[in-house]
């Protein structure tokens, strides 16, 4: 089951607010999710009632495979930039322990 970081939005109609949630890809944008992680409201003028995200639950979700959608990327940027970074680093390092495997191979090949 692949999951992803998404908004689940809510409200009514041109007033709308939206939750931080984990959810399956397949499911429909207002569907049934398996956590609330947070909440969005973007027409709220304070700064502290804008945004409210749980950067310790959403690590956690990452680290079980879950994928953010650019717009909730941008969020938890703003409100938790430590976890973006983490994921940025566990990246690049992937990158580069693959870019090491690829090149002792070749010098295996070459020497061989």
């Amino acid at each position: 089951m692949a999951l992803a970081i998404r908004l689940r939005q809510q409200g009514r109609r041109n007033n709308a607010v939206y939750r931080v949630v984990v959810m399956d890809v397949n499911s429909r944008r207002d569907g049934k999710y398996l956590e609330a992680l947070g909440w969005y409201n973007p027409h709220e003028t304070e700064v502290d009632q804008t945004l409210c995200i749980k950067a310790d639950r959403i690590q956690h979700w990452i680290s079980l495979g879950a994928q953010m959608t650019e717009s909730v990327k941008n969020l938890v940027h703003t409100a938790a930039p430590s976890v973006v970074r983490a994921q940025t680093e566990q990246i690049l390092a992937r990158r580069n322990k693959d870019r090491a495997k690829r090149k002792a191979r070749k010098a295996a090949a070459a020497s061989a």
